[in-house]
């Protein structure tokens, strides 16, 4: 089952995460302790076994150590981080590949007409065959599902007729059989057009349009299963992090105070900074193991037979029992009130009095009044001034452009306009 925990950590609040790290379901402590405590127990017997050892033993074990230990830096870790980021995203593609019939069932429901026993057949034919592809699919690359649905027999009790096993099986191919559903419902779409159940082509075309990304959702299934992670980057990622601590075991031994080694005149017994190391890197390690591949039966996998029982349960719902369901329309509650608004409970009336955001420059205000001012009035000023305004050149092609209320330009504005030309050539108006 997968492990759930959203709604402990709705709000953040002080050491919230902190809640979580006594879990054990779906823990790395479940998935990572075994490796822990070898890698802790031989540790142990090294760090032991150098009590024992004669003095000129000793010392070649110490040059042993501190060479390990020295080199131990040189085996690149930090790509391991980007491995998990990889698997990551690849494990979230896997779940948006899924197929689900809800777009399917509802087009399905509104484009295909009849009430009668023949329009309810091929609903339900239809969304069926739907449901079996996804079946196929999904016993193909879950175990879970697998295990559920070992052989064609079990398939056949659950979904289909003795008859459509025989047309499955009498179509020979050494490929992956699950896109066969899917071309019977196109057929029977195609019969349903023709019968006049499916009002008109655009209506056909929204059908086979969602069964089409439906098909392709399976298709990516297939596909994720078929491609995996290079098996070069695994191996590298893997080898690098177990080589890693094999060589700690040597390097990150304590060595005798007494000799005055960088490093090693103080003996806490236990290696509490390699430990931690281990638990991160090796728990990386483990939630790419979890992760690459979720159709497995860890406890993080996808719950893919309880989502085979909710597809075909509301899909079958949809296309039969609530075809033409519709419930009494009145108006509602709110049919006079030109400020509609849902109540609140308690909890929540703190939100009555929060105001409604307008905008970040909403409740400013301006440091004076501004009123618009004709171009006229502001070539005067300016004129006045005596001073270059920076943005003169851009202000005259504005007076030269700007059309009056006849459409024409006045001979006010072309003659205020030469005179800011000779104001703005005149000897003295470069010292400002």
């Amino acid at each position: 089952m997968t492990v759930t925990y959203t709604a402990r950590v709705a709000n953040a609040r002080f050491c919230g995460f902190s809640k979580l790290l006594w879990a054990w379901k779906g823990s790395i402590y479940k998935v990572l302790y075994k490796e822990f405590l070898a890698f802790f127990a031989m540790y142990t017997a090294i760090s032991i076994t150098y009590f024992f050892l004669y003095d000129d033993q000793k010392r070649y074990f110490e040059k042993l150590a501190i060479y390990c230990n020295h080199y131990a830096s040189l085996i690149p870790m930090s790509f391991v981080l980007f491995y998990v980021t990889l698997v990551v995203n690849r494990w979230w593609n896997q779940y948006t590949s899924i197929p689900l019939p809800d777009r399917l069932m509802c087009v399905l429901s509104g484009g295909l007409q009849g009430s009668d026993e023949r329009g309810r057949l091929l609903r339900r034919t239809m969304m069926r065959y739907a449901s079996l592809s996804a079946l196929l699919i999904l016993r193909s690359v879950s175990t879970a599902v697998f295990k559920r649905f070992p052989t064609m027999d079990h398939v056949v009790e659950a979904f289909m007729t003795r008859d459509e096993r025989k047309k499955f099986e009498g179509l020979h191919s050494p490929y992956n059989k699950y896109w066969i559903p899917c071309v019977w419902f196109t057929n029977l779409a195609a019969m349903a057009r023709c019968e006049g159940r499916i009002k008109d082509n655009h209506t056909l075309k929204l059908l086979l349009e969602e069964l089409n990304a439906f098909r392709g959702k399976c298709s990516m299934l297939f596909h994720y299963d078929m491609i995996s992670v290079p098996l070069v980057y695994t191996q590298v990622v893997t080898l690098a992090v177990y080589s890693f601590f094999l060589v700690c075991l040597i390097g990150r031994q304590f060595l005798d105070p007494s000799q005055g080694y960088p490093g090693h005149d103080l003996d806490l017994y236990v290696p509490i900074f390699t430990l931690l190391q281990f638990f991160f890197y090796a728990g990386w390690l483990k939630v790419a193991e979890q992760l690459i591949n979720p159709f497995g039966e860890d406890d993080d996998d996808f719950e893919t037979n309880w989502l085979i029982d909710r597809n075909f349960q509301v899909s079958m719902m949809a296309v039969d029992e609530m075809y033409g369901d519709l419930p009494m329309m009145e108006r509602d509650r709110y049919w006079n009130d030109s400020n509609p608004r849902p109540p609140y409970t308690a909890a929540t009336l703190f939100v009555l009095r929060k105001p409604s955001f307008q905008g970040s420059t909403f409740d400013m205000i301006p440091k004076e009044e501004m009123h618009f001012q004709p171009l006229e009035d502001i070539a005067e000023n300016l004129e006045e001034s005596g001073t270059r305004h920076p943005n003169m050149a851009l202000f005259n092609r504005l007076l030269n452009s700007a059309p009056s209320p006849t459409g024409l330009m006045g001979g006010a504005l072309r003659r205020t306009s030469a005179q800011l030309q000779r104001l703005r050539h005149s000897p003295g108006i470069d010292q400002y």
